[in-house]
């Protein structure tokens, strides 16, 4: 039965929509066809009924000028003919006395069937269809009292002509029904296939779009739904594409992260090998560099694994108590003789108690990012400062340099992994630094995972304001 079940959505609702009208149809039809055929026996009967009453009255009126009411009965059935009708008196004794036929044929066409029906009927009026071997009547039986005697007065009717007309009208359904299915079946599968048709187009577009091609969208069109699904369908395929480009780019970017320290370990190492003799200082140096080039790769390859657990869903953090001013003053503390180096002082302002339950590890990784950046786009011999605010119930610190500061059109880019803006190029994150792009990345990472946020507050020439939020742990 499964198997005989159309797989086509399209054949499925032209079947269903013929089913749904069909049912109701045919159901109306077989309805139609009970109430015709019972009005056309009740009007039967109410013939018959009528033409019987008529003949009663007649009788007892004759009654009053006839010797008896055998005689009474014959005159009256002699004198009356009902077209389509026949009346059959039976007496007392159960002898039919009398029958007046509308012509010899129908006297020849009494059915044995009907006479018995006749002979054994009761003293109870009864209406009832006798079928015979070639016609069916329709019998009413009722009492008949003339002065006394009791008598049993018979209307007998054939249904030929109410079957004629049935037969006609079952003939009729028979073949307007088929007929209005069949146009109902077309019509539906027309519209079936006009309102499908989007939804093909978009399958065809669906199947041809592939990773060489993203940036190829379903075409929005049709109903409301139809057009509703082709958008929201793009908008997956703009996440997707975004995806896919973002990856391309970390595959790409990390490749040319990891090649430059790569590189500098095996070019010393080629150098040094190169010359049988060198003494301990030149070896010492040699691999002083290859040590700064391996503790670079190291960071690199440690931000990569971060950033691949936070875009997995699996960056989990630890939720203990901290307090978020000794997390900023340890980190202060850690980048003081980078920034020294540097030229550049880091100085704490408005340091207050900030419970905040977290990683202390990862917290501080937010804010040594974000003063190692701060360091590098702020000229020598200029203060960073690091504020801190609570409000609403969260704590924020402030991050602050005299950088030449960030355009607006770039300020959302700089926490993408790698991004280098002008500025970074200009006067900041250098290779010599060893920024790979990814420390503003990290840091926002981080406090999205702690319920927080990294923005950038203000940024113009001589002033760029990164500002942390962490939610109190209270």
């Amino acid at each position: 039965m499964r198997g005989a079940w159309p797989s086509s959505l399209r054949s499925r609702l032209t079947l269903g929509y013929v089913a749904l009208l069909g049912v109701p149809l045919v159901a109306f039809a077989v309805i139609c066809y009970l109430v015709l055929a019972s009005m056309l026996v009740s009007r039967t009967d109410r013939f018959i009924a009528e033409a019987l009453t008529v003949v009663a009255r007649e009788v007892v009126a004759e009654r009053r000028s006839s010797v008896d009411v055998p005689e009474a009965i014959r005159t009256t059935l002699d004198d009356m003919r009902f077209r389509n009708l026949r009346i059959i008196v039976r007496d007392a004794a159960g002898h039919v006395m009398t029958a007046v036929p509308e012509s010899a044929e129908d006297a020849r066409a009494e059915s044995d069937v009907v006479l018995s029906h006749i002979l054994s009927a009761g003293v109870v009026p009864e209406t009832v269809t006798v079928k015979g071997a070639s016609r069916s009547d329709r019998v009413l039986s009722v009492p008949l009292d003339v002065h006394g005697e009791r008598y049993v007065l018979a209307g007998v009717s054939p249904l030929a002509d109410v079957y004629a007309v049935l037969e006609r009208i079952r003939l009729f359904f028979f073949a307007v029904i088929p007929l209005l299915l069949a146009a109902a079946a077309g019509s539906a599968f027309l519209l079936v296939h006009r309102g499908l048709a989007p939804m093909t187009a978009m399958m065809t577009r669906a199947g041809e779009i592939s990773a060489s091609n993203l940036h190829a969208r379903l075409p929005v069109a049709g109903d409301a739904e139809l057009a509703g699904l082709a958008r929201v369908v793009n908008e997956l395929l703009d996440r997707i594409e975004t995806a896919f480009e973002q990856q391309r780019r970390f595959m790409a970017d990390a490749s040319h992260e990891l090649r430059t320290p790569t590189a500098i370990i095996r070019t010393e190492a080629d150098v040094t090998l190169a010359r049988e003799r060198r003494d301990e200082a030149e070896y010492r140096e040699s691999v002083g560099v290859m040590r700064d080039a391996a503790a670079r790769l190291s960071r690199i390859v440690d931000d990569l694994f971060l950033l691949a657990r936070a875009d997995a869903g699996r960056l989990e953090a630890r939720r203990e108590p901290v307090y978020l001013e000794e997390v900023v003053d340890d980190a202060t503390r850690a980048m003081a003789p980078v920034a020294e180096a540097r030229g550049v002082r880091i100085e704490l302002r408005n340091m207050a108690q900030a419970p905040v339950v977290g990683d202390p590890d990862l917290l501080g990784r937010v804010f040594l990012n974000l003063l190692d950046n701060a360091t590098k786009h702020a000229p020598a011999g200029s203060v960073v400062t690091v504020d801190m605010t609570s409000w609403n119930g969260s704590h924020a610190v402030s991050v602050t340099d005299a950088g030449p500061g960030i355009a607006p059109d770039e300020q959302e880019a700089v926490f993408e992994r790698y991004h280098r803006g002008d500025t970074a190029a200009a006067g900041g994150a250098t290779v010599a630094d060893g920024g790979a792009g990814l420390g503003l990345s990290i840091a926002r990472r981080i406090a999205v995972a702690h319920g927080g946020q990294v923005v950038i507050a203000d940024s113009r020439p001589g002033h760029t304001e990164f500002r942390v939020t962490i939610p109190r742990g209270d």
